[in-house]
């Protein structure tokens, strides 16, 4: 897909994750916010029963090179230092009508110890949160915790995930 339907749905888009993350059981703006710009806010319930949660905030977007910075302000039952944990997001242009898209969380935890337990997990959502950015991205059809399209599509996706060397990235047709 095109670099900026990407960028329009990862960023721009920002309270509507809750559409292709199969981790996030739902999302939205916070205080006012309205669209996916500097300073704007959201809320992800990480659970069902909405008792796990993060609130997040755009601190910075590089629109050229289409670099979105953003920071959790707020968090329940979430072992991270907010102080010390921030995601980028990131889109690049093939040049072919392609893109590739690529989060990086940078974090730690407190307890420190927490750090190495969880890894593993943030890792899983960030690759399960790009699969589903991918077929929403190329077909329109959401991917929610609750609709089990992940379930269904993540075999298809098994050669997608496996061609990722470092880091998480998704290239978009």
């Amino acid at each position: 897909a095109p670099a900026e339907k990407v960028w329009q749905t990862m960023v721009l888009d920002y309270g509507a994750i809750s559409n292709f993350s199969p981790y996030i059981y739902a999302s939205g703006y916070e205080n006012g916010s309205l669209k996916g710009e500097e300073g704007a806010e959201r809320k992800c319930d990480l659970s069902a029963d909405g008792k796990r949660w993060s609130h997040e905030r755009i601190q910075n977007i590089d629109y050229k090179n289409m670099v979105m910075q953003n920071i959790i302000i707020a968090a329940a039952k979430m072992p991270l230092d907010i102080d010390n944990s921030q995601a980028f997001y990131r889109v690049k242009d093939n040049g072919n009508g392609t893109s590739t898209a690529s989060y990086e969380f940078q974090f730690r935890t407190k307890p420190s110890f927490m750090g190495g337990l969880v890894k593993g997990s943030f890792q899983k959502s960030l690759e399960g949160t790009l699969i589903g950015l991918k077929h929403y991205v190329e077909t329109g059809e959401k991917v929610t915790p609750s609709n089990g399209k992940y379930e269904e599509i993540q075999k298809e996706y098994a050669a997608f995930v496996a061609s990722w060397a470092n880091g998480r990235t998704a290239t978009m047709r």
